[in-house]
């Protein structure tokens, strides 16, 4: 990867940054309650990468939702980097996904009237950051996912994959100590999927990014240290993925 980032790996490596436990939560349709959450406990620990699986409806983005402080649980506690998220009041929350925490999206969640530059910089405008810094930090975190040369353009003018790559310099932009991906190569072509993976991977394994990641292909999963199955609103399994999974990535992140 091309680019300079500072390492957000910490000595505490083993600490554990999200704890969920005994985690419910239901939705209503008029007066039935649709669980979507039926007792979910899991760790992630800093510096991990790992996938949530599971087929659709398994209650895989709710729980990405309320561990990113979107949503919140009927019942069962969320503590990440041991501050309990039920604790904390809106204004709170919206300052910890500032600063600590960020998402990228299936479908990139870029706005369409700016640069490329400019959306990564949207974070850092709300953090009060100056316009020469804020600029400079964007044009470093583009040319990391391969996109220099491209700073000026509109999201229109880029591939899927290129939006998604300007998505995850967006997370970025803050130095978050936890990235949430929410099928993150879910709208993409294989060669772009395989792309964003690979930029997903190094930033774990060469700059210590913890990264909590949904998906239903395994071929995603695997990438990852752990995958946790997922199954009507629990999680079924744990497995540990082999140690030569990475490898199985191109190096390239070219177009």
């Amino acid at each position: 990867m091309s680019g300079e980032i500072e390492s957000s790996k910490t000595q505490g490596q083993s600490e554990i940054i999200v704890d969920v436990e005994d985690l419910h939560k239901a939705y209503f349709l008029g007066k039935v309650a649709i669980p979507a959450l039926r007792g979910v406990d899991f760790q992630l620990k800093r510096g991990e990468l790992v996938c949530i699986m599971g087929p659709s409806g398994c209650g895989k983005t709710t729980l990405l939702n309320i561990i990113g402080g979107i949503d919140r649980p009927d019942r069962g506690k969320v503590r990440f980097e041991g501050v309990e998220l039920t604790s904390l009041n809106d204004n709170q929350l919206a300052d910890l996904r500032l600063d600590k925490l960020s998402f990228v999206f299936q479908f990139y969640n870029l706005l369409p009237l700016l640069s490329a530059k400019e959306n990564v910089e949207i974070p850092l405008v709300f953090s009060g950051i100056d316009k020469k810094t804020r600029e400079q930090k964007a044009a470093d975190l583009l040319e990391i996912v391969g996109l220099k040369g491209r700073e000026e353009h509109l999201p229109t003018e880029l591939s899927g994959g290129e939006q998604q790559r300007v998505s995850i310099s967006r997370a970025m932009a803050n130095d978050p100590d936890l990235m949430i991906c929410d099928e993150p190569t879910g709208d993409l072509d294989s060669k772009s999927a395989r792309n964003i993976l690979q930029i997903l991977y190094n930033l774990n394994k060469e700059f210590g990014k913890t990264i909590l990641m949904v998906s239903h292909d395994r071929r995603v999963a695997l990438i990852c240290d752990r995958i946790l199955h997922m199954l009507d609103g629990k999680i079924v399994e744990e497995e540990q993925t082999p140690s030569f999974a990475g490898s199985l990535l191109d190096d390239s992140i070219d177009s």
